[in-house]
Parts: structure tokens; C-alpha cells; sequence
């Protein structure tokens, strides 16, 4: 069966941010060959060669979610980060769009709980491109209490990630997707519409 295929059938009346074709055309979707326990209720099905496929309903919802929780926060209060060489330009360009912080490369430990630091930030959300890779600021941000936004693929553990988006967190095309489309909602859900940017604004070289 095609992968177009492999998708929960639409309810009558629910509306993707995006068209499901663009985001099966992303890789969104495709996860790894190892499942965690944690991310089992956000998986479709597996495929033939072992790969774990992710629901892009509920990405597709989660995404809606978030851009309305994050909307919430003071810009300045609200840091994204990504060591994952693929999550760096999207991030820096939700921040550069939104007003938000953003640490890309490597993350300076005591970025989040030593105020003698240069580097040190007091925000009230973060978002982390992969909990795995910028395990560091997660473990940060749990230690001081500051709630955590995750981009959470098929191999990651959860365990200390408060709000989780299910998506491929490795994919150059599918971390271009996801962070434009949740800018755009971040700018919706704060009264802004007018969104001139493409996917491709995002996407990190090859």
C-alpha cells in the first residue's frame, strides 16, 4: 500500500494546517526502526521494512495546540533550541519571525540554572528540536521547572517533555515543515495573518 494511504481517514469537517499530501511529501512521517513505549500511541503502523510511521492527524493537531500555547508566552520569554544541524535554521528562523530566543550548536551547560553565566536565560517555555540531542537543555529546564515543548520522533523517550509533537525530528525537509508551519500558527494565534515566508525560508543547507 502507498504511503499516501497509510493515513487516519479525514473526519468530516477537520482541516490540516497543512494538505496531508505536502506533509507525506516532507517525510513527517517517517520515524525510525526503534519504537519507545512513550511514543507508541503516536504511531500508525509500521512498515514493511521496519520503519515506525507516525499519524500525521495528530501532528497535525499537536502543531494547532502548541501554536496556541507559545502564543501565550512573551516572546522573550520563549526559547527554541536545536543542536541537530538540520533543526538550526529552522529555529533560528521562528525566531528571527517571532521574536522568540533561540540557542543553535551546542548548548552551554548552566545555560538554564547558572545566573553567573553570560549565556544565562530565565525562560518560562522551551522548545527543543530533539530531547535526545538537546538532552542537556531538557534536563536543564526540568531541574528549574520551565515546562518543555519537544519534537519527539518514534526512538525518543518523553520522560521529562511536557507537550509533544510527534514528527521525523531528523529530516531536513520534514524540520523545515513543522517549524513553518508552527510559526505561522504562533503569529496566528497572536492576531497576525500575514505570513510571506516558504518552507524552503527554513530549510537548512545541504
Amino acid at each position: 500500500m502507498r504511503e499516501e494511504r497509510m493515513m487516519r481517514e479525514v473526519e468530516e469537517g477537520y482541516e490540516y494546517l497543512v494538505p496531508p499530501d505536502e506533509y507525506l511529501a516532507a517525510g513527517v512521517h517517517i520515524g525510525t526502526q526503534v519504537k519507545t513505549g512513550d511514543m507508541k500511541k503516536y504511531i500508525y503502523k509500521v512498515r514493511p521494512d521496519g520503519l515506525y510511521i507516525l499519524d500525521i492527524r495528530l501532528l497535525d493537531e499537536r502543531l494547532k495546540l502548541a501554536g496556541k500555547l507559545i502564543a501565550r508566552y512573551k516572546p522573550s520569554k520563549v526559547l527554541a533550541v536545536a543542536a541537530r544541524q538540520y533543526g538550526q535554521k529552522p529555529v533560528t528562523m521562528m525566531a528571527k519571525i517571532t521574536g522568540i530566543q533561540s540557542i543553535t550548536g551546542r548548548f552551554i551547560p548552566g545555560t538554564l540554572t547558572n545566573p553567573a553565566l553570560k549565556e544565562y536565560v530565565e525562560p518560562d517555555i522551551v522548545i527543543v528540536t530533539d530531547p535526545a540531542i538537546d538532552k542537556q537543555a531538557v534536563d536543564e529546564a526540568t531541574d528549574v521547572g520551565i515546562p518543555v515543548i519537544a519534537l519527539c520522533d518514534t526512538n525518543n523517550s518523553i520522560s521529562n517533555v511536557d507537550f509533544v509533537i510527534p514528527t521525523n525530528n531528523k529530516g531536513r525537509r520534514a524540520l523545515a515543515l513543522v517549524y513553518w508551519v508552527l510559526t505561522r500558527e504562533i503569529l496566528k494565534n497572536r492576531g497576525i495573518t500575514e505570513f510571506p515566508y516558504k518552507v524552503e525560508d527554513f530549510e537548512a543547507e545541504l
